[in-house]
Parts: structure tokens; C-alpha cells; sequence
């Protein structure tokens, strides 16, 4: 049994919902499941764009043949390489033996090395595009977003966006696939977990991409995961351009390490005096509990980062290291930064913290403060003085 699911009257949406998998990319944790999408073109010419992971969808040609209703298939086109979006492609090139794969040169580069397939191969570029008969689509090449093969196909006749991995979102579509059937409010934290771990890091080639597409007209967008926007696809597209330009909201989060208590109940002192400071948005987290992807989420979300480390072999925590690493690697900027701490003899947390806060640039809100021992009225102006000077960053 398939649904038939139309996008419009010749265009149909094949998804899949994975409930299974724990981790994405065998790393990012999925509570809540994450489907696959593609989609069909059956007009004068039939296209298939993009496809699904392997095992994932049952019986998939069966799927996709169910809706060609006796057409055969034309053209495979891929938008992204990454196997939980070309796992099917082999059935699909054993089945319609015919079928014209349709990609960049570096597509047909990483197609060969996963696949093994050379032929059938038709290579586009900017600005090129196949005549269906009522859809014409279009290829805008878009490299970074988040691969360097990705590109976007655009049917310029009906206004739609068919834009791989860009507008996705982990969550699995429980019924609802288009924007206007499911409430947004239980998909929003998990897109932008998506996009700050996923795409993030190439947020300057997402600005490059919007610049690309700015003269198209799009009515709709269908990403790969996630909720199919046709009733507002400017609400995701704005979303987008402001995490890719790193405008974060007003709020502060909080990320501790700690062994004994000592450096959580600082966290905590500071997380009550932002409250007293009129901040509503505050965020606290341990960073031994939360999985790293809820703090970049969080930490590319709002202004205010407030991070302490107790000491650890004369370094900071080893996984608040891990956690400073990846903010530098994935590039996260204009952040207000408050930095504490605690030690039992010769310190080092807050130390290796300050360095790595000269590494990123981001500004410092106030002086550090290492904490010996337990927390007391000793160091209570100096703490109190990071969640003070971070909350009149964060009011403006």
C-alpha cells in the first residue's frame, strides 16, 4: 500500500520515515526519528530527484514505478550524494536500465567511487535545464551546502525549489508532509540542531547559495528532510538566512563542567543573577549529560555563552575541551562570552578557557572568575559580575 501524495498535479512526493536509527550520521542523536524525501516529475518526461537510504523504504521501485502509472523513467536526478539520499539508486538504475543520471561533474565523481556507475551520465552546470513539457527544470549549483557536489533543481514553470539538504530538518513527518498540515513549534528546535550541526559550518556558502537564488521564483520548497514548505516557504528561507548569518536571539547559555558540584553551583548562582537582570531566555547545561549537538544548537541560537570548567590534570574538563574545539572548527561567531571556573590546587580550567577564548574572538563580557574550593561571598561580586555585564550585552 503507497500513499499518493502530489506536490501538484504531475509532481509527487515519496518519503520515508525512519524511526529506527539512534544517531545520524552515525553522531547526532534522533529522539525523534528523521524521514527521507524525494520526489517524482511525470509530465511528457519523467524524473526521478533524488532517492532514499538503503532498507529504509520496503519495496521503493515498487513505489516509484506505482506512480510513473506505465510511463517508464527518464531521468534520475542527483541533487546530494550522501548515501540517506542515493541509497537507491542502484535498484533504480537495475530496474529502468535506461535511465539518464543526471548530476555535476563532482557528483558523477563520488557516484563512481560508492557506486561503481560511469554511464548513462548527463552532466549539468549553472543555469542548465531539461524541457519536461509542462515543468522545465533548472540547475543552480550551490557547492557547500553542505557537500561540494550539492546543487539545487528549480522547475521554473510552477515555482518550485527541490533544494537537498538546505530547509531540512531531523523529525520524522508523522502524517503531516507539507507545512501548513503540522504544527511547526515540534520541528523548529530540530531544524536548527540540523542546520547548526549539519550545515553550519558552511554558513558563508549558504549566504553565497541565497545570493544564487534570490532571482528565482519559489512558490514551494522540498528539502530532503522534513516538512514540504508550499504555504510559506519565506518563513524557513528567513530562518535560514538569519542562522546562516549567526544573529542570535537574546538569551545566555550556560555550560559547566564540573566533577563535584562546585563549578555547577557557580553555573547556577550566575543563571539566577541573569534572571534578576530581567534575561528570560537562560539555558543550563552539564556538559558530561547534554549531547554535544543540544549545546551547539542552543550556543548558535542565542547571544550570550557563559562556559566555566573546573580544572582537570592542569587542563580544563575533557569534554568541555571537546566542546571549545568544535566551536572552532565549526566557525560560531558574534557571541558575548563570560568564562568561570574552579580549582582544587593549581588550577588550569579557567586558564585554558581564556586561551581559548582569545582563539575564537568573541567578546568578553567581563574578567574571568576561579573559584578554589567551594563557591562563597569571597568570589560572589566577581561572579556576579560576569551575569551583570552579560546581561546589559544582551539588552543592547
Amino acid at each position: 500500500m503507497y500513499n499518493r501524495v502530489n506536490v501538484t498535479e504531475k509532481i509527487f512526493y515519496i518519503g520515508v520515515n525512519d524511526r529506527r536509527k539512534e544517531l545520524f550520521e552515525n553522531l547526532w542523536p534522533l529522539p525523534n526519528g528523521v524521514s527521507y524525501n524525494c520526489y517524482l516529475v511525470r509530465d511528457e518526461k519523467t524524473a526521478l530527484i533524488d532517492t532514499v537510504e538503503m532498507g529504509t523504504a520496503g519495496d521503493f521501485v515498487g513505489q516509484v514505478m506505482s506512480l510513473l502509472d506505465g510511463k517508464t523513467l527518464d531521468y534520475l536526478i542527483i541533487n546530494h550524494m550522501e548515501p540517506d539520499h542515493t541509497g537507491e539508486i542502484g535498484n533504480i538504475v537495475r530496474n529502468f536500465p535506461d535511465v539518464k543520471i543526471v548530476g555535476n561533474n563532482k557528483t558523477f565523481k563520488v557516484l563512481e567511487a560508492y557506486y561503481g556507475i560511469k554511464e548513462n551520465l548527463l552532466e549539468v552546470k549553472d543555469g542548465d535545464s531539461i524541457d519536461f513539457g509542462e515543468h522545465k527544470l533548472s540547475f543552480t549549483m550551490t557547492p557547500w551546502v553542505h557537500w561540494p557536489e550539492t546543487m539545487m533543481t528549480h522547475d521554473t514553470e510552477k515555482g518550485i525549489l527541490f533544494s537537498g539538504d538546505a530547509f531540512g530538518s531531523f523529525g520524522t513527518l508523522d502524517g503531516g508532509i507539507f507545512d501548513d498540515e503540522v504544527d511547526f513549534k515540534f520541528y523548529e528546535d530540530d531544524m536548527l540542531r540540523y542546520y547548526s550541526n549539519i550545515v553550519g559550518k558552511y554558513s558563508n556558502m549558504v549566504q553565497k547559495a541565497f545570493a544564487k537564488l534570490s532571482s528565482l521564483d519559489i512558490k514551494i520548497i522540498c528539502p530532503l528532510h522534513g516538512p514540504v514548505w508550499r504555504t510559506d516557504p519565506s518563513k524557513v528561507i528567513a530562518l535560514y538566512d538569519k542562522w546562516s548569518k549567526q544573529e542570535g536571539e537574546n538569551g545566555v547559555v550556560i555550560i559547566y563542567a564540573t566533577m563535584y558540584g562546585n563549578t555547577a553551583r557557580t553555573a547556577d548562582y550566575i543563571a539566577r543573577q541573569l534572571a534578576e537582570q530581567g534575561i528570560k531566555n537562560i539555558r543550563v547545561y552539564d556538559v558530561s549529560k547534554t549531547h554535544i549537538s543540544y549545546l551547539i544548537r542552543d550556543v548558535w541560537k542565542y547571544k550570550g555563552v557563559i562556559i566555566g570548567s573546573c580544572a582537570y590534570n592542569t587542563y580544563m574538563f575533557p569534554l568541555m575541551e571537546h566542546l571549545t574545539t568544535e566551536f572552532e572548527h565549526y566557525g560560531v561567531k558574534n557571541k558575548f562570552l563570560g568564562i568561570f571556573g574552579g580549582y582544587s590546587w593549581s588550577g588550569g580550567g579557567v586558564r585554558n578557557l581564556m586561551s581559548f577564548a582569545e582563539k575564537i574572538g568573541w567578546e568578553l563580557v567581563s574578567d574571568s572568575c576561579d573559584v578554589a574550593g567551594k563557591p562563597n561571598s569571597d568570589n560572589t561580586e566577581t561572579t556576579k559580575g560576569i551575569a551583570v555585564n552579560m546581561a546589559a550585552k544582551i539588552r543592547g
